[in-house]
């Protein structure tokens, strides 16, 4: 196994050690009592979280903190809480009612602002809807909306009354919709008339109405009067928000749910195409996630949060709705895309609500890096400390960028790890608490547990490339596969018994600072030589004029895979022979030549989820078959795989 790449990366990281004084400020003020923390959470773990859990409020204590292991566990066994009371009434109770809970900016500049005491007021009118129409503690919602503010109140009405929601994410088609709504079963839907992307509209109550007609659960379809245009309502389905929330009661009293109930499915690709229903449980979930964010983010009550995902995805609920609300911050939700209508929309956002602490995803940062600096001079981004991000691997280059050039030293970078099934991210820093190392992912986070192994299930010595497992549960991980049980244990724990597998390669260092390189089908086999994304692009982020490249392994008769590049040009930078031969050879110098790939390519786009991950599969499948296999209508434009497929038909790299 070739690992030279990623050596020679980590072997050049160093640790960045926060300010004393920015340590001091935090909630535990001192980095030897976070050590010592994250040692307790480890070695006793049912400590540990006994004690995280009882600073939220609960109805009724539970009688066993941890019940089993893994794959079948319980955590508050038999506690009696409700997570909404946790993410609102909480902080109403201890005197922040007049607090701002949520900022709402749509792509056109509307905007709306709620305290906490008027955002538990429209959650409870919801709520109240959601009842009149029948549902009850255990029934499934599904949510179809962009980042609306009714998106937020829709997750915490459900939270509210003890549903189970499903949000699905608004750019999907009408095949991928009901793909979903058939395997969740929902009794309401939640919609819009119509939202706005890049200044386009889609109109997704007219794809509401050619999908529900197939799916006998849905008894009502409720609809937010978002841009006002023109659609059909169906008497006896369709209903509109803002006549049923304006009769509708500002009290409803919380559902008493115990602590391992599910509470949220939320669909993620599966290898096969067929979407898997991660489910993970209520109030286990907000525990979790209450403690992460607040150490992650190191939380203050006066902070502007700003997490620039989704709704159709879970970040959102980890970072956005439940880490942010159940440490009473105020979190910020943008309605459209972060370069439009201008490239420094992103910039502008966060000097308009002076946003300081932000979570994002390293293909944002990539953007505004391409950008040059002369963007960031015409904004006051002073308030900016926290920067934190998950998805993909952080290269060191933009790393050093974003800390450098637009956080000045003064801010802590959290680049993370997590995944659907893990929910939050146990792999991390803390917020000026731990060091910082560039490229790195952190280290394992409180009350996790993590190995790499070999194919036989061993450990692995330090600095060396093994698949990722989790050795310990914890609360918000995964609980099982929404009516695949079976599935569940055959995706996550029948490769190394007794541990949950992440199909991630990754290797530790010898600061216990965990790298993780990618997915395990993200690498490739040179002629016998195993090369992972990470360590080939980080060499090709390093030359002047990428902003950002995705590499492939595409089939090779004599080699088994070669490497094949593409890249997305900066700014006033042209593709040009010159610029490939520069490419080409910085990946020999890093890595070698088994590296050097078939071919470069130049595009003006790569194919992306609307939370930046760039979608590697697709680019394989499109080199390989000449097609798309899957659904793209999740991506943030569709319209970049007709240009990738044009660019590939032309250059016949696969025979």
């Amino acid at each position: 196994m070739d690992i030279s790449g990623i050596l020679q990366v980590v072997s050049n990281s160093k640790l960045v050690y926060p300010k004393e004084e920015k340590i001091r400020s935090t909630s535990i003020g001192s980095s030897v009592a976070f050590q010592e923390l994250l040692k307790q959470s480890q070695e006793d773990p049912a400590a540990f979280w006994d004690h995280a859990a009882r600073e939220l409020v609960w109805y009724e204590p539970w009688n066993e903190t941890i019940s089993g292991q893994l794959p079948d566990f319980r955590f508050f066994v038999g506690g009696i809480s409700n997570p909404s009371i946790n993410l609102l009434d909480r902080h109403i109770e201890n005197g922040a009612g007049n607090r701002t809970a949520l900022i709402w900016e749509g792509e056109n500049g509307d905007t709306k602002f709620y305290t906490y005491n008027m955002l538990l007021a429209e959650v409870n009118r919801f709520a109240n809807v959601l009842k009149s129409f029948g549902v009850k503690k255990g029934d499934c919602v599904a949510i179809y909306l962009p980042n609306l503010a009714e998106a937020f109140i829709a997750v915490l009405a459900c939270f509210r009354i003890g549903a189970i929601y499903n949000t699905i994410f608004s750019g999907y088609s009408e095949k991928s919709l009901t793909d979903r709504l058939i395997s969740f079963e929902p009794k309401v839907l939640v919609t819009a008339d119509a939202t706005e992307r890049r200044g386009k509209v889609i109109r997704l109550k007219e794809k509401v109405d050619n999908v529900v007609p197939s799916i006998p659960s849905v008894k009502a379809v409720i609809v937010v009067n978002r841009l006002g245009t023109e659609i059909q309502m169906k008497d006896g389905r369709d209903y509109w928000w803002h006549e049923e929330t304006k009769a509708a009661s500002i009290v409803c009293e919380p559902e008493r749910i115990e602590a391992n109930e599910s509470g949220i499915v939320f669909y993620t690709s599966g290898t096969t195409g067929k979407p898997k229903g991660v489910v993970h449980s209520g109030m286990a979930f907000v525990t979790q996630n209450y403690t992460y964010a607040k150490y992650h983010m190191d939380h203050h009550n006066d902070d502007v949060f700003w997490c620039t995902a989704d709704i159709g995805w879970l970040t959102m609920h980890i970072w956005g709705i439940t880490g942010a609300l159940a440490n009473g911050v105020t979190t910020v939700i943008y309605e459209g895309a972060v370069d439009y209508p201008t490239k420094d929309r992103f910039y502008q956002i966060i000097e308009k609500y002076r946003v300081n602490k932000l979570f994002t995803a390293p293909t944002a940062l990539r953007m505004l890096k391409s950008m040059g600096e002369k963007p960031l001079e015409q904004f006051d981004l002073s308030c900016l400390d926290v920067i934190s991000l998950v998805g993909e691997p952080f290269d060191p280059e933009t790393w050093h960028w974003t800390y450098e050039v637009l956080g000045k030293k003064k801010v802590y970078i959290n680049n993370t790890w997590g995944q659907t099934e893990t929910a939050g991210s146990p792999i991390a820093g803390a917020a000026w608490l731990t060091p910082m190392k560039p490229g790195s992912s952190g280290t394992q986070f409180l009350g996790a547990v993590f190995d790499v192994v070999d194919e036989e299930g061993n450990s692995v010595k330090p600095c060396q490339l093994g698949n990722l497992v989790i050795r310990k549960p914890f609360p918000m991980l995964c609980r099982t596969l929404w009516k695949e049980p079976e599935r569940y244990y055959g995706s996550y724990f029948s490769q190394v018994e007794g541990s949950y597998y992440a199909s991630d390669l990754a290797l530790i260092d010898n600061d216990g600072y965990i790298w993780v390189v990618g997915r395990s089908d993200d690498a490739f086999n040179v002629a016998g030589h195993r090369l992972s994304t990470m360590e080939m692009e980080s060499a090709v982020l390093e030359c002047e004029g990428v902003s950002e490249c995705a590499i492939i392994g595409i089939p090779d008769e004599i080699k088994g895979e070669v490497p094949l590049v593409f890249v997305r040009l900066a700014d006033g930078f042209e593709g040009t022979e010159e610029l490939k031969e520069r490419i080409n050879e910085n990946i020999i110098q890093q890595i070698g030549k088994i590296a050097s790939p078939k071919e470069i390519i130049f595009t003006n786009m790569l194919p992306k989820t609307v939370s930046g991950k760039i979608m590697r599969r697709l680019l394989k499948e499109i080199v390989v078959t000449g097609k798309v296999l899957g659904d793209i209508t999740g991506l943030e434009d569709p319209s970049t795989v007709a240009q990738i497929q044009k660019i590939v038909a032309e250059k016949s790299l696969v025979k």
